[in-house]
């Protein structure tokens, strides 16, 4: 960072400064109670049956649930209600106890994605009241998305649904199916940025401010993060998701590595254009 940062001083394109965004890590310092976790989960284990959990100090928050819930083989099978409901369109099945395979979701990639309609619902990410969440994995090629549905049920968060089904088609272009191209083709991409490009970042003189400026088209593609290719995940803690939403944001959040790069996207002319970039990794 702060090579591109003197790299961008030296082409006379700091513009302003700010206060700076809290860089939310979710995951930040989870990967070090893991094993905590894990003692607890497995004396709990031999004590009550998975239709009684005890809820832990991690169904607080659900980032720190679903870290330990896919690291974790015993927590994850105390915490699915079996037989689960699988429903693969409209035909559904039941998986048993005995046939489920450990789920680790998205925890062993370097990171992970959020989707937004509109930057106040980011501010959901963290919320102790939740009491639904979906996790969700959106598959670019076969334009299908994967549900997870969890229920905090007195105390203790539970997996009751999965749900396999086609991503609904719109009139508009939809932007998973966009996003699929803008992360593959350097063409198309290009002619979806727009310049100049608005960039925020750290300022690496003051902890407490920002910088932002812009981008031209070569910079972007110089500074640009690695883009997901196959798969968009999102973890629906109860913000919209609307296929004719006018904008879009999505999150690409680090698994405690500090990583936090944010791309916002909006429609214009009824096609999505990348319009600006928040890298604020630590």
């Amino acid at each position: 960072m702060k090579k591109l940062i003197a790299g961008v001083i030296l082409l006379g394109i700091l513009s302003s400064c700010g206060n700076k965004k809290t860089n939310i890590d979710p995951f930040a310092s989870i990967t070090k109670e893991v094993d905590s976790v894990r003692q607890i989960a497995d004396s709990s284990h031999h004590d009550k049956s998975p239709e009684d959990p005890q809820p832990i100090q991690a169904d607080e928050s659900f980032d720190d649930f679903i870290y330990n819930f896919a690291s974790d083989d015993v927590l994850q099978r105390q915490r699915v209600k079996f037989p689960l409901p699988y429903y693969n369109g409209d035909k559904k099945s039941n998986i048993e106890e005995r046939n489920w395979e450990h789920d680790d979701l998205f925890t062993k990639q370097h990171y992970y994605t959020l989707l937004f309609d509109r930057e106040e619902d980011m501010d959901l990410v963290g919320d102790t009241s939740l009491t639904s969440v979906q996790v969700e994995w959106m598959f670019v090629k076969t334009r299908m998305v994967k549900r997870y549905y969890f229920e905090r049920i007195k105390g203790a968060w539970i997996l009751e649904a999965i749900n396999l089904r086609p991503i609904e088609r719109s009139d508009n272009e939809n932007f998973v199916e966009f996003f699929g191209h803008f992360a593959t083709d350097s063409l198309f991409q290009s002619q979806r940025v727009r310049e100049p490009l608005a960039f925020v970042t750290s300022d690496p003189d003051d902890d407490f401010s920002i910088l932002e400026t812009t981008l031209d088209l070569n910079q972007w593609f110089a500074f640009k993060p690695v883009l997901p290719v196959d798969r968009l995940s999102n973890i629906n803690y109860g913000q919209r998701n609307d296929d004719d939403s006018p904008t879009k944001i999505l999150a690409l959040k680090g698994i405690g590595n500090g990583f936090s790069n944010i791309l916002y996207f909006r429609r214009k002319a009824g096609e999505w254009e990348l319009y600006k970039f928040e890298d604020t990794s630590i």
